[in-house]
């Protein structure tokens, strides 16, 4: 466990140490800040049933950006180390498969978990700029932000297995977002062709988008709960394995 925590303190360090990780942070605190803004601009111009929480993560292109997150997040986990030959001094090491590749996940999830922070802070602004109670419930914000863990978590994962499968970022990068936009417009293969064929309720289960709208309006379920981590699990296992393999192959 110690030689882990030194591996994952060493890859977190590397998001914070090049100027790249600091350039995503911005990204994402400015993308959020803007959809902040539109929403506070739509509930100017009219009323609104709905939560400033749900019409922050509703806004037309909160997928577009939130989406390329993880490519920028993951693509140099293991493709640079491919690439640059470091991969296979830490391979050649004694430490084994399963720390390399927790190692590497562990950091990218946390890197992203600590993205959300500035937004969960310009939520807080709200309150303390206007001095009027919140536009949303606590329900919202703990389940808007539980759903962002969620999808991170299995997104990440996505990530760092494409990176595995290549010694180049850019094939990385391509690959990953290639995978979560395919898994994203499966959630309207029901919008598209209905209701009617037996396989209408799996595309629902695995739509992320409905995941985040049941989430925001503050009504938490399991069934994404055990979606997300039982993608997660799957595809840190196949990642170990393709770690292993070439491990093994030198």
């Amino acid at each position: 466990m110690r030689l882990l925590l030194i591996m994952l303190r060493k890859e977190l360090k590397g998001y914070f140490l090049n100027p790249f990780g600091w350039v995503v942070f911005a990204f994402v605190t400015a993308m959020q800040g803007a959809a902040l803004s539109t929403a506070m601009k739509g509930f100017r111009d009219s009323p609104r049933q709905d939560s400033l929480v749900w019409a922050v993560f509703h806004t037309p292109l909160f997928w577009f950006w939130f989406l390329f997150i993880f490519p920028l997040i993951t693509m140099r986990t293991f493709a640079e180390e491919e690439r640059s030959g470091t991969l296979e001094g830490l391979l050649t090491a004694p430490v084994r498969t399963w720390q390399v590749v927790l190692s590497k996940y562990g950091a990218s999830l946390l890197f992203y978990i600590l993205l959300w922070i500035p937004t969960y802070i310009q939520f807080r602004m709200y309150e303390w700029v206007t001095d009027v109670p919140p536009a949303y419930a606590p329900g919202a914000m703990i389940g808007a932000y539980s759903v962002i863990f969620l999808m991170g978590a299995a997104f990440t994962a996505i990530g760092c297995l494409a990176s595995a499968l290549t010694s180049s970022q850019i094939i990385a990068g391509l690959l990953t977002i290639g995978l979560l936009v395919l898994q994203y417009f499966l959630g309207y293969v029901t919008v598209i062709w209905g209701e009617s064929f037996r396989a209408a309720p799996l595309f629902h289960y695995i739509s992320s988008q409905e995941h985040l709208h049941y989430f925001t309006r503050g009504m938490l379920d399991t069934r994404p709960v055990v979606y997300y981590l039982s993608v997660t699990i799957f595809i840190l296992f196949i990642t170990y394995q393709v770690v292993d393999y070439r491990r093994w192959r030198r």
